[in-house]
């Protein structure tokens, strides 16, 4: 395993777009948090509530959200290079089986997803710090939602890695990811949601399974008045259905690998 991962490194430490796309991920959360918390967040010098503890785990969480994307377009990428530049073959004839070649992308998207978490667990802990007047009195409450948020990743990651297989063109895929994810889904939700009442099926699309984790709560509380008298599922249903989409996108990435030429 350490040798997958060792062989990734040394395919992505150059790589120029790697940097970019990480880098602007991890500069315009903190900064738009920021702004969001110093600005739009705060009246009459007040202290931003939704920055303090507990509420942090989750705000943060939801913008957080958006920005991950940034990383999805990267593991689409790596993905699709491995057929624009043939590197895949050149693992295999270094010796490496197609299952090899495909767990270390596997491991690449759950390392990326487990730093990624890493990373806004740490600012949520330095904002929550800075807005809370206890202190770190309320800091375990709703700690729950960072494993939310990597389950979230996994979601994410894991359809741009299933759809870099189907599709190999990196352009195809990030134009598909987004017209799924903010087109496709959100009509099927609403549809499905208005179609299907009191059971918000809409819900427990793809990757909307992972986003009800981490709903916007303005967002939550207009949803439970558009949908009154529906039953409002429980977090443990999100998470069971998003790791039942993760499991498909792995069973779906191998079988397309398997079955398909280099």
């Amino acid at each position: 395993m350490n040798q997958l991962i060792k062989v990734e490194w040394f395919k992505i430490r150059g790589f120029v777009t790697f940097w970019i796309l990480t880098g602007l991920f991890a500069v315009l959360l903190p900064l738009f948090n920021y702004q969001f918390s110093s600005g739009m967040m705060q009246t009459g010098g007040a202290v931003p509530i939704s920055y303090s503890f507990p509420g942090v785990w989750s705000n943060f969480g939801f913008w957080a959200s958006w920005f991950a994307l940034f990383i999805a377009f990267v593991v689409i990428i790596l993905v699709t290079n491995e057929y624009r530049y043939r590197t895949n073959r050149q693992n295999i004839i270094d010796g490496w089986t197609r299952m090899q070649a495909f767990h270390a992308k596997c491991l690449l998207v759950l390392l990326l997803s487990l730093i990624t978490t890493i990373y806004v667990g740490t600012w949520c802990i330095i904002f929550g710090a800075a807005y809370s007047n206890t202190g770190f009195a309320f800091f375990t409450q709703d700690m729950e939602k960072l494993l939310y948020f990597f389950i979230l990743c996994l979601n994410y990651y894991g359809f741009a890695m299933m759809l870099s297989f189907l599709l190999r063109r990196s352009g195809l895929s990030i134009g598909i990811f987004m017209l799924y994810a903010f087109i496709f889904e959100n009509i099927a939700k609403a549809y499905l949601n208005w179609q299907i009442k009191g059971a918000l099926i809409g819900n427990f699309l793809p990757l909307q399974a992972s986003d009800e984790l981490l709903p916007f709560p303005l967002m939550k509380q207009a949803e439970a008045i558009a949908y009154k008298g529906a039953a409002m599922p429980e977090s443990s249903s999100y998470v069971i259905a998003s790791v039942i989409y993760i499991s498909l996108y792995y069973i779906i990435s191998r079988y397309r690998l398997l079955k398909s030429d280099w």
